[in-house]
């Protein structure tokens, strides 16, 4: 006899308490393998493919896509052991493993094939909400405007909808995707049956799929709302208790960068990879804290006490669809301008893609945050909590300077530090924004570190 085993949300780590559902990479009544992934989540840092410990077949799904599930909520309910048509490596004891990049071992291909579904000597899942029901074929229809034909009853379980955005786009307008029927493959629903849905009223003003449209005109006239979720309302948290905690201050000085620029590009003519400006600036960062160690700490409310960290883990701000993120580059007192040129890019890479691990977003130490690709100048960042410092880096622009006692064109940028009070005073604040801005207006001063 199959047994019946059910797979719950894991804990992500790092404080988080609920995940998104984005995609479901399987079916009811698919088989899969131990540790083969099941389902794509979004967290308020990243986003991540969900493995499962169980092999076997796929007896029940738990919520739908764009639903939000607290951890230790059911994902999905396996049966594994005689009878379930499992993989021949399957093991009903699971491998324990829950997480893509947390010792989960993915070098097995995942297999994805459909099997009867297992109805016989299978006890029902107990779970506190009801499982997700497979959908029973719909019939293709011939063209997009058959989908304002809504069936009778509403349809049970999830909708066969193409993709996450589509599902957006009908919870954004008010459309009852239940209502519709759609034109692709097995009634999938696409896009084209979503537009020809809002389109309805104009034609068949009785057509029940926008009844919402009132509602949701009235809402309009009030102004759109948008949830504070996923990165935007982890931001929004830990910004307000940055704010909240931290007594912060900036202090500011501009620097001719003009020599750092040559420098740069006297590196970059040799063969050999690419060095950026932002992992030169990192590298005068890391020298500068070696210097002025009390900004690179945290206070312990708790214990009221300045803990002073002994690595360097540098966070840089990076702008992406999902939102601005702050991925961490460990142990950078130990990288030189190459390797942390490698490092930003891969990061940069990944935070581009969704697919940092939320690992890759904490643990920072300090944060240097490049807003001149913003094309703005100075900035007073607010301060990553919990950490107790934050230099800022405007666009590097030719302006007219007093060189050598003569009024020359070079090339400015405006250096900020914004950082918290309580960890030091101005002058040690004051003293490493100064040595920063001495190595970026003469490299050189940075040798007698090295």
């Amino acid at each position: 006899m199959p047994q019946v085993m059910e797979f719950k949300l894991p804990d992500l780590g790092e404080g988080l308490t609920e995940a998104e559902i984005v995609r479901w990479l399987v079916a009811v009544g698919d088989v899969v393998a131990i540790d083969q992934p099941v389902v794509e989540v979004e967290t308020a840092k990243a986003m991540v493919e969900v493995p499962c410990p169980y092999g076997g077949v796929v007896t029940a799904r738990f919520g739908e896509e764009g639903q939000e599930l607290p951890v230790g909520a059911p994902l999905i309910t396996v049966a594994v052991g005689a009878g379930a048509a499992e993989p021949p490596e399957a093991e009903s004891a699971g491998s324990g493993n829950v997480l893509v990049g947390y010792g989960t071992d993915h070098s097995r291909p995942a297999r994805r094939r459909r099997v009867r579904p297992v109805t016989a000597d299978v006890s029902a899942p107990v779970a506190p909400v009801a499982p997700v029901a497979p959908v029973a074929p719909v019939a293709p229809v011939g063209s997009a405007a058959a989908a304002v034909a809504a069936p009778p009853a509403a349809q049970a379980g999830p909708v066969p909808v193409i993709s996450p955005l589509v599902r957006k786009l009908a919870r954004d307008n008010g459309v009852d995707l239940r209502a519709l029927r759609g034109s692709g493959p097995e009634g999938l629903i696409l896009r084209a049956d979503v537009e020809t849905a809002l389109r309805a009223p104009e034609s068949a003003p009785a057509a029940s799929v926008c009844a919402p449209a009132a509602p949701k005109a009235a809402a309009a006239a009030q102004g759109e709302r948008i949830a504070l979720k996923g990165v935007r309302g982890a931001v929004a948290e830990k910004l307000s208790r940055s704010r909240r905690e931290i007594p912060d201050a900036t202090c500011w000085v501009d620097a001719d960068a003009t020599e750092l620029m040559a420098a740069r590009a006297a590196m970059n003519a040799v063969d050999g990879p690419k060095i950026s400006v932002l992992a030169l600036l990192a590298r005068i960062c890391t020298a500068a804290l070696a210097r002025y160690p009390e900004l690179n700490s945290t206070v312990d409310l708790a214990a009221g006490e300045i803990v002073r960290l002994p690595a360097v883990h540098l966070g840089f701000a990076a702008q992406t669809e999902r939102g601005l993120m702050v991925p961490v580059v460990r142990d950078a007192q130990g990288r030189d301008a190459q390797s942390l040129s490698a490092e930003f890019a891969r990061l940069t890479e990944l935070a581009r893609a969704g697919k940092l691990a939320p690992a890759d977003l904490t643990g920072g130490t300090f944060t240097l945050n490049n807003y001149g690709v913003f094309g703005v100048d100075g900035s007073t960042p607010i301060i990553n909590h919990p950490e107790a410092a934050m230099l800022g880096v405007g666009r590097i622009v030719p302006k007219p300077w007093v060189h050598d006692g003569e009024l020359a064109v070079r090339k400015v940028v405006q250096l900020s530090l914004t950082f918290d009070h309580r960890v030091c005073d101005g002058g040690t604040a004051g003293g490493f924004l100064r040595y920063v801005a001495d190595c970026v207006e003469s490299p050189a001063v940075l040798l007698r570190s090295l």
